[in-house]
C-alpha cells in the first residue's frame, strides 16, 4: 500500500512538470521569434503577470533573435501561445527594455 501512495504522490508532484527556461528554452522551443496568439491547441500556454514573472517579453517589428524578444505575427509562427488565467507552462510580464530571464 505505501508503494502505491509513493507512486500518486510523485504523479501529481509539481516538481516532476516543472520546467526550467534557464536556457530561454522550454521543450526544445526557443523562448524568442515569431508568435501566433490563439484560442486552443498552443504550444505555451502563458500568464501574464505583473511580477516576478519567469520571462520578460519585448514585442518586436522584426529581428525578434534574442531571448524574450517576440514577434507577433498571424502566419510562419515558430510557436504559439494561449493567454490562461491559471495552468501556465510559464509566466510573462510585457516589458520595454531588457526582455529575458533574470
Amino acid at each position: 500500500m505505501n508503494k502505491f501512495l509513493i507512486f500518486i504522490s510523485l504523479l501529481f508532484s509539481p516538481v516532476l512538470y516543472a520546467s526550467s527556461l534557464s536556457s530561454c528554452s522550454l521543450n526544445g522551443v526557443n523562448l524568442y521569434g515569431k508568435v501566433k496568439v490563439v484560442e486552443h491547441f498552443a504550444t505555451f500556454k502563458v500568464k501574464v503577470v505583473r511580477n516576478f514573472a519567469d520571462l520578460k517579453v519585448k514585442e518586436v517589428a522584426h529581428f525578434a533573435d534574442k531571448c524574450g524578444e517576440w514577434q507577433f505575427v498571424n502566419n510562419f509562427e515558430d510557436f504559439s501561445i494561449q493567454y490562461v488565467d491559471a495552468f501556465e507552462d510559464f509566466s510573462i510580464m510585457k516589458v520595454d527594455n531588457f526582455p529575458g530571464i533574470d
